[in-house]
């Protein structure tokens, strides 16, 4: 808990630095309810903090503004400061974790989405514990953007267009978007021409917002020629590796990714159709971590590695002598 004591003159002070993340969170979420949840104080210590700065300024820094609900806003002044103060607190958070790290006994924290974790990072991470042996990978699985300060996160692949504010991205590996289907589906119902799809499930990925540019059913069939007369009927799932399980166990036509799907079409569990309709998507992967820590070691290590797995004919293969072979044979 933060300790809600009146400031002193020493502007190197805890109690100082207490009101400056309080008056920085209050700016940030505008309410003292918002910084508190935040903080894990009460709403009440976050307001005596930010009073006790601006008796100690001598100037107010928030006005109140009433636009359906009671708004705090930043004075002129408070405005002016705030780049600068973040900028300080970053600092000194990015200085406490060196010092966390230096105890931390060699943890990376690395976050992906859950699909991206079990179709592509997790058959591969025992070569990178294998070369890096003291080095702990904790790994954050999430579909939502986590914050890389506030969950004390390392590095990062994220899919996406390539920029989030903050944070440096590198891209890691571009994708296509192709359907695929069981061997066994395809054994009971031929899937010969774009128009034999009119007859099969669709299995449809909502794990990304379409309005990013994400491949849809639509712009598949739209690319491939086919703007109208399918069914858009179908299983709606958000998450992509479950996208492709469902379709491994035959629920339906899948539209998948290439890197997601890669170790499936290997392993024969999937097969790809259409080999010829090429939609390359207009999404990538990138890797993703703070400029402040690029410098460090484990991170340097884990970002090099992941480069060079994505730079392997495993990674970014897609298979497409073997899919088209298991085509033939199963259509034979």
């Amino acid at each position: 808990m933060m300790d809600d004591t009146k400031l002193g003159t020493d502007v190197r002070s805890p109690i100082h630095l207490n009101a400056l993340r309080a008056f920085e969170a209050t700016a940030r979420h505008g309410s003292f309810v918002g910084a508190a949840k935040e903080l894990h104080v009460t709403p009440a210590a976050v307001g005596q903090l930010v009073r006790s700065l601006e008796e100690w300024l001598g100037t107010p820094l928030f006005r109140r503004s009433q636009s359906g609900k009671v708004r705090l806003t930043t004075t002129e002044a408070a405005e002016a400061a705030l780049a600068d103060i973040r900028i300080g607190l970053d600092r000194l958070r990015t200085g406490l974790e060196r010092m966390k790290e230096a105890a931390s006994g060699g943890v990376l924290t690395v976050t992906v989405s859950p699909a991206f974790a079990a179709k592509w990072l997790m058959p591969r991470i025992e070569r990178f514990q294998a070369r890096w042996p003291d080095t702990d990978v904790r790994l954050d699985t999430s579909l939502k953007l986590v914050d890389y300060v506030a969950e004390g996160i390392d590095i990062g692949v994220r899919y996406g267009a390539g920029h989030w504010p903050g944070l440096t991205a590198e891209k890691l590996m571009d994708e296509e978007i192709f359907p695929v289907v069981s061997p066994a589906l395809l054994r009971q119902a031929p899937i010969k021409r774009l128009r034999d799809l009119a007859n099969q499930t669709l299995i449809h990925d909502h794990s990304v917002d379409p309005n990013s540019g994400f491949a849809t059913w639509e712009t598949w069939l739209e690319k491939a020629g086919i703007a109208d007369g399918l069914p858009r009927r179908g299983l709606k799932i958000n998450n992509s590796a479950a996208v492709l399980q469902a379709a491994i166990d035959g629920y339906g036509v899948a539209l998948a990714r290439s890197i997601l799907a890669h170790d499936d079409l290997a392993a024969g569990r999937l097969v790809r159709l259409f080999p010829n309709v090429r939609v390359p998507s207009t999404l990538a992967y990138y890797v993703v971590y703070r400029p402040e820590r690029a410098s460090m070691p484990r991170l340097i290590a884990f970002r090099n590695w992941l480069h060079e797995e994505a730079a392997g004919p495993r990674s970014q293969d897609t298979t497409e002598p073997a899919s088209d072979f298991h085509l033939r044979s199963v259509r034979e």
